[in-house]
């Protein structure tokens, strides 16, 4: 066995983010015009669009565009925010934030989350599959894709469904706690013997030195066993969530062979979108010096209340159908979800973003712009031309890349901030954060 391969535990596809949600029309000047349009590419998770809404006021408008590196991200993005949207009537509080944060965070999952995913792919089967010029919910926009990518979509969802077995007769369905020791084997090599250690040195040593500290020893050590991250409730976590499956093709004897399994992060964990940071103080109580509530009771704590925002957020019905009862038991449609005042989400190509320039829609059009730290690639003069005049780009860094030692993640900084100055940005004065970097567009 090898010595392992540090650079493997990020992976190559983001299920989540490496930074926690953000406002984003707080984040660096503060932006504050009754529309605005706002850009996301490679964020991962709708952590920043739910935020973002939490914050807009009342009478705003808010328009979000989501690129991503692959389809499976984009189909998760779609799923994450379809249970967002799920009415109240129809799912209650407790129990939609608890099935949100197992799908987004969890390997496996309970038996009632799987039957909860399947319907919902069902209907967003249906939605793209009826979406040409005008999309059936707002906030699931994927006019703008192409006929390939959302053929790739209905397969993906298809999958979640009905997850692909072997060629032969026999069943033979994926076991995640094979595809995920395997990942965290590869990654430890020599190590592996004693992960344990390994798993309380990265905790304890970077984690929580970088401001990780709600994330409990106990609850961490699971998740980097077995990629269990929420269990808020007793059950039994043993259905495979499909969501967290891709594929990865490999070279192998000079061919190319496509292998599912995990490919995302095993070691930075899915607290940091929503668990580590709360504007809920009372929720930072410390007893004998340490955190009382951990980064799930937070993520719960703020995921109710990022919900709670949309619900007050919601279209009033004209006419309101007294007789309609809808039960999730049934499925619930997209045009079932609630639909936010003002609010849309719009799904685009993988490509689209060198193609933008090009079209005078796009034009200083877009009033933020975020990049995540696997899409700094796609930082370049390109954004410049797309971005209005007192536009806010945000750039998350590599701070909760763990793998990487502090004059990488130092060096990763400085290589963003030269790329900027030569994409036509500056930085923004104002900031000393050092998980993302915030520029503006040059006078």
């Amino acid at each position: 066995m090898s010595a392992g391969r540090a650079s493997e535990g990020a992976g190559c596809i983001m299920w989540w983010g490496f930074s926690p949600s953000r406002n984003l029309l707080a984040t660096g000047p503060i932006q504050n015009k009754e529309e605005t349009n706002i850009l996301l590419v490679g964020s991962g998770d709708p952590r920043h669009i739910l935020k973002t809404i939490a914050g807009l006021p009342d009478k705003h408008r808010l328009h979000v565009y989501v690129m991503e590196n692959t389809m499976e991200v984009v189909a998760r993005q779609m799923l994450m925010l379809y249970l967002s949207l799920m009415p109240e009537d129809t799912m209650g509080l407790s129990e939609k934030t608890e099935v949100f944060l197992e799908i987004f965070g969890n390997s496996e999952v309970r038996s009632g989350t799987a039957e909860t995913l399947r319907r919902a792919a069902s209907q967003l089967i249906l939605s793209v599959s009826e979406t040409m010029e005008e999309a059936t919910h707002l906030c699931l926009d994927s006019s703008l894709l192409k006929f390939k990518e959302r053929d790739e979509l209905v397969r993906i969802f298809k999958q979640w469904i009905q997850p692909e077995y072997s060629a032969s007769r026999r069943p033979a369905p994926i076991l995640m706690s094979k595809v995920w020791d395997y990942r965290v084997r590869q990654h430890l090599g020599t190590r592996y013997d004693s992960k344990t250690g390994c798993f309380d040195w990265d905790l304890t040593m970077k984690l929580h030195e970088k401001g990780g500290r709600l994330i409990h020893k106990h609850q961490y050590s699971q998740w980097r066993e077995g990629g269990v991250a929420f269990e808020m409730r007793e059950g039994v976590y043993q259905a495979l969530n499909p969501t967290l499956l891709s594929s990865r093709v490999f070279s192998q004897k000079g061919s190319k062979v496509a292998v599912t399994g995990y490919w995302g992060d095993i070691v930075s964990s899915p607290y940091l979108s929503f668990g580590i940071e709360t504007d809920d103080k009372s929720l930072l109580k410390t007893q004998n010096g340490q955190h009382i509530k951990t980064a799930q009771d937070i993520s719960v704590a703020n995921v109710q209340t990022l919900f709670q925002s949309l619900y007050r957020r919601q279209k009033k019905p004209s006419a309101p159908d007294e007789d309609k009862q809808v039960s999730f038991t049934e499925s619930v449609t997209t045009k079932d979800l609630m639909h936010l005042d003002g609010i849309s989400v719009t799904f685009l190509s993988m490509d689209s973003l060198a193609k933008m320039p090009q079209k005078e829609k796009y034009s200083n059009f877009f009033n933020v712009i975020f990049l995540s730290v696997g899409c700094v690639h796609q930082l370049g003069p390109a954004l410049r031309q797309i971005a209005a005049p007192d536009a806010v780009l945000v750039v998350e860094l590599a701070k909760f890349i763990l793998d990487l030692n502090k004059e990488q993640e130092s060096g990763f900084t400085k290589k963003v901030k030269d790329i900027a100055l030569e994409s036509g940005f500056e930085p923004w004065q104002e900031t000393t954060d050092d998980v993302f970097s915030i520029f503006t567009p040059k006078r």
